[in-house]
């Protein structure tokens, strides 16, 4: 007579391990997801902030030359 290993587990047991194992793999799945895209919303936040502040430097470095260039004709005018 075989003995059958899962005798003393009752039907619903089972079930409910079965439930209980398909939610946390669901958990660990929807847990990499949320990882994956947090790190994609990081990267594209992050290279949004480079070229904010590559756009902003070069605003004020025209910004400067244009300065210079005005006090320099200013020199001239005033000079001549």
């Amino acid at each position: 007579m075989f003995l059958n290993p899962f005798l003393p587990f009752s039907t619903a047991k089972v079930l409910a391990l079965k439930a209980t194992v398909l939610l946390l793999l669901t958990l660990l799945i929807k847990a990499r997801v949320q990882i994956v895209t947090g790190s994609a919303i990081g990267i594209f936040l992050l290279l949004l902030q480079t070229l904010a502040f590559l756009a902003i430097s070069g605003g004020l470095v025209l910004a400067a030359g244009g300065a210079a260039l005005v006090a320099k004709q200013q020199r001239r005018s005033a000079s001549a």
